[in-house]
C-alpha cells in the first residue's frame, strides 16, 4: 500500500470514529475497540489504524490509560460537523492555529514597527467593541474576533499579511466557532481571558515593542488552542 493511500485511509478511519463518538455509538468513558478489531472493521492494517488513533489522541478525543486500553475522553457537540463544514478534521483546526501562530505573530511584530496612529486606533476600536460585547454578556461572535486580528494585520502595512489573513477568513471563523463549542473554559471566563490577551497585543503595538507584540500574539493563539483541546 502506498503512503498516499494509507494516509487517505487513516483520514477516513479518523472521520468514521469521530462520527461514531459524536453520534453516541461510543460515549465518554467508553472503551474503544482494539487496534486489531478496528483494522478488521475497516479492512486495513494496524499501522493505518494507529495513525488515525494518534490523530484522535492529539485532538483530545481519546485517551489511553494503563489497564483500561483506549477510551473516549471527550465527546464534541454532535452538531459541530453539520454546522461547520469548511475543514474536514479536528487536526485541520490544529494545523490552522499552528499556521496562524507563525503568520500572525509576525504581523504583530511588524505592526509594532510600521503602524500609523490610525492603525493603532483601529485596533483599539476593535478591542473596544469586543469589550462592550463581553461586558454586556452578549457573547463575542467570531466575526468580531476576526476583525481584531485583521486590524492587527492591516497595522503591519504589509499587503501580504492582510491578503493572507483575509484569504483564510472562512477557516479562521470556522475554527473560532468550533473553539466556542469545544472550549474547556466556561464562556464568560474564556471571553475575559481572550480580552486580556488581545489587550496585551494592543498595548505592545502601541508601545512599539515588536518583540513583546509577537510574543503576545503567539501566546494568545497558543492559548486558544489549549482552551480548545487541553494537553
Amino acid at each position: 500500500m502506498n503512503e498516499r493511500k494509507a494516509s487517505g485511509l487513516a483520514d477516513r478511519i479518523y472521520s468514521d470514529i469521530l462520527n461514531s463518538i459524536m453520534e453516541g455509538e461510543f460515549k465518554e468513558g467508553d472503551r474503544l475497540l482494539t487496534e486489531h478489531a478496528l483494522a478488521e472493521r475497516f479492512a486495513t492494517s494496524r499501522p493505518t489504524v494507529r495513525e488515525a488513533l494518534a490523530r484522535l489522541r492529539a485532538d483530545g478525543i481519546i485517551v489511553t490509560r494503563r489497564g483500561s486500553g483506549t477510551i473516549v475522553g471527550r465527546r464534541p457537540d454532535p452538531d459541530v460537523r453539520r454546522r461547520f463544514a469548511p475543514l474536514e478534521t479536528l487536526s485541520d483546526i490544529r494545523r490552522c492555529y499552528e499556521f496562524r501562530v507563525v503568520m500572525e505573530s509576525g504581523a504583530a511584530e511588524l505592526a509594532a514597527v510600521k503602524a500609523e496612529e490610525e492603525d493603532v486606533r483601529a485596533i483599539q476600536d476593535a478591542w473596544d467593541r469586543l469589550e462592550r460585547i463581553v461586558e454586556a454578556q452578549q457573547g463575542i461572535g467570531a466575526q468580531d474576533d476576526f476583525a481584531f486580528h485583521l486590524a492587527v494585520a492591516r497595522a503591519s502595512r504589509n499587503q501580504f499579511f492582510i491578503t493572507m489573513l483575509s484569504s483564510i477568513e472562512e477557516q479562521i471563523v470556522f475554527s473560532m466557532n468550533l473553539s466556542r463549542n469545544l472550549s474547556l473554559v466556561k464562556t464568560l471566563e474564556r471571553q475575559r481571558l481572550v480580552q486580556r490577551e488581545h489587550l496585551a497585543v494592543l498595548e505592545a503595538i502601541r508601545s512599539r515593542d515588536s518583540v513583546r507584540a509577537g510574543r503576545a500574539m503567539k501566546a494568545h493563539l497558543e492559548n486558544a488552542l489549549e482552551r480548545m483541546f487541553g494537553d
